[in-house]
């Protein structure tokens, strides 16, 4: 990329030379509570990000654990990457220690990274204190490790840790330890949040000050204050070139800041090209891969990439959108390769029913009389505890049933029955009988399961399965319960939501019922007619 460093936000789309985009996931997102990566993981990772276009890719701290050690061995063999530099992570020399004789620094030095990004002490207190030397001998440990590793021939970034409270509490010595870094040969300082108890305003006067310095800076933010992203887009108009964060905004206590939430801002709201032209695009995609690889549920809510982005309720801006979907959006979603949502729901008017019915394939605006018994429906079936915001499934369901006249039928169902029993010393079994007619073939299976859901699911789908073999590709894969008025204790109504998956499609269906097996039951149902519609199977009831 071509085009000057220090006029990046500046009106108008722009090329900024040589602005680094560096990843810390695998390195600063892994402390994250409960998160933990295995060195496939950390492979898998990495191919992704380097989709992405990031500029780096932290990969861990070689030497300091063996799982970073095999990380970088098995990179050097069996990563290909087309946009990213993999950067390996570790600190400066130990004090009083030469260079040259430090343990840690040789395995940054053997790790076969063109990159290493040293974390160093800029906070007079953490230098006394932590690492129980003098500030003089810290910049000493600065200085020597960014030469050895240079003349080792690598390139080397330095992460300033603590620097904004250290320069708070002693501006002068800080920016010392820039200059050092700088002086040594570093080609970035990066400037660390690292306890995230900066404001933006409080980012920007800082880092202005620092540009004194003539080195050149990045920016570490962490989310303690909720700030994260809002510090690094500071520090980015006050001067930085350098900025790290995390995928999903991972971290230690609160998190780091998202990447994917600064570069899109960076991009979209400032005109700048950060990331290889057209790769913004898989950000949601990405986000949510590496969601699955991390095993965290994505973030419905998460800024561009989160499901509920640019998903629609109040019948409003149903109303406005229809007019103009830019009118309740602030950009394209496909510009981050997300999707505009409408949710129907008590809340939604005859625009959300008729901007739905046209994402499902029914014109519903031709037929004013349909479309407000479609309306009604929805606000009664609400009204006595359905939800179909997240069930998408049951209300297309309910949709073909009000527009055909019928509710397409696959199957009739006769009866079912559920048995649960237990005894000392063993688990509970359940069993489920269901009795039904299905392409003129009555079938009465029973089904056992770990529970009575379970068993009913397992018995509706043997019986099923024997006259449409597609339904052996369901699986139920989430099962939530909601209790709708707690106030009525063990008598209260239950919803359920089952989500559905055939391997390659996802569906969601609701049922309420005076108890949890009623609910279940009436969204296992609607999960299996789905589905045997989604694979454009023939009914066959009567023939």
């Amino acid at each position: 990329m071509t085009g000057p460093k220090d006029d990046a936000v500046n009106a108008g789309h722009q090329h900024v030379g040589d602005f680094h985009v560096y990843d810390t996931t695998m390195r600063d997102g892994a402390q994250q509570e409960g998160l933990n990566l295995s060195v496939q993981d950390k492979l898998h990772i990495a191919r992704h990000l380097d989709d992405l276009g990031v500029g780096y890719i932290e990969g861990g701290w070689p030497g300091s654990n063996p799982k970073d050690t095999e990380f970088f061995q098995l990179a050097a063999k069996e990563l290909d990457l087309r946009h990213a530099t993999l950067a390996a992570f570790g600190a400066t020399r130990r004090p009083h220690v030469a260079a040259a004789d430090d343990t840690l620094l040789a395995a940054l030095r053997d790790s076969g990274a063109s990159v290493v990004t040293l974390v160093a002490k800029s906070h007079d207190r953490h230098v006394e204190l932590a690492l129980r030397t003098t500030l003089d001998e810290n910049l000493a440990m600065v200085r020597d490790s960014v030469t050895h590793l240079r003349e080792a021939g690598q390139r080397v970034f330095v992460d300033l840790e603590h620097f904004f409270d250290g320069y708070r509490a002693n501006r002068d010595y800080a920016l010392e330890v820039v200059r050092t870094a700088a002086e040594a040969g570093a080609e970035v300082a990066v400037l660390c949040d690292t306890n995230g108890g900066m404001l933006p305003h409080w980012v920007a006067e800082i880092v202005a000050d620092v540009m004194g310095t003539g080195a050149r800076l990045g920016i570490h933010a962490h989310n303690d204050t909720g700030c994260a992203v809002a510090n690094s887009m500071a520090a980015v108009q006050a001067g930085v070139t350098h900025l790290q964060g995390c995928i999903n905004g991972y971290g230690e206590r609160t998190g780091n800041a998202d990447l994917v939430t600064c570069v899109a801002n960076l991009e979209l709201k400032l005109g700048m090209s950060l990331l290889p032209e057209g790769h913004l695009a898989d950000a949601t995609r990405i986000s949510h891969a590496i969601s699955e690889i991390t095993n965290y549920p994505p973030h419905a809510r998460q800024p561009y990439t989160g499901v509920s982005a640019f998903a629609h309720k109040a019948g409003l801006h149903a109303s406005a959108i229809r007019v103009d979907a830019d009118l309740y959006q602030h950009i394209d979603p496909s510009l981050v390769g997300n999707d505009m949502r409408l949710l129907v729901s008590e809340m939604a008017g005859r625009a959300t029913i008729e901007l739905k019915g046209k994402e499902l394939g029914y014109d519903l605006a031709s037929d004013p009389e349909l479309l407000a018994r479609v309306t009604d429906r929805v606000k009664q079936m609400e009204q006595a505890g359905y939800t179909f915001e997240a069930a998408d499934a049951s209300f297309e369901l309910l949709l073909a049933e009000e527009v055909d006249g019928a509710r397409t039928s696959f199957f009739d169902v006769e009866s079912w029955r559920v048995l649960a029993e237990s005894s000392r010393g063993a688990a509970a079994l359940s069993e489920a009988t269901v009795k039904l007619r299905a392409g003129g073939v009555r079938l009465a299976v029973i089904g056992e399961g770990n529970g009575p859901v379970n068993a009913l699911d397992h018995a509706l789908r043997q019986a099923i399965e024997q006259v449409y073999p597609d339904v052996a590709r369901f699986h139920l894969t989430d099962f939530r319960v909601r209790i709708l008025d707690q106030g009525h204790g063990t008598d209260a109504v239950t919803r359920v939501l089952i989500e559905t998956t055939d391997g390659k499609s996802v569906w969601v269906t609701v049922g309420v019922g005076a108890n949890i097996i009623e609910a279940s039951w009436e969204a296992l149902v609607d999960a299996v007619t789905y589905g045997l519609r989604l694979h454009e199977v023939r009914p066959r009831i009567d023939d």
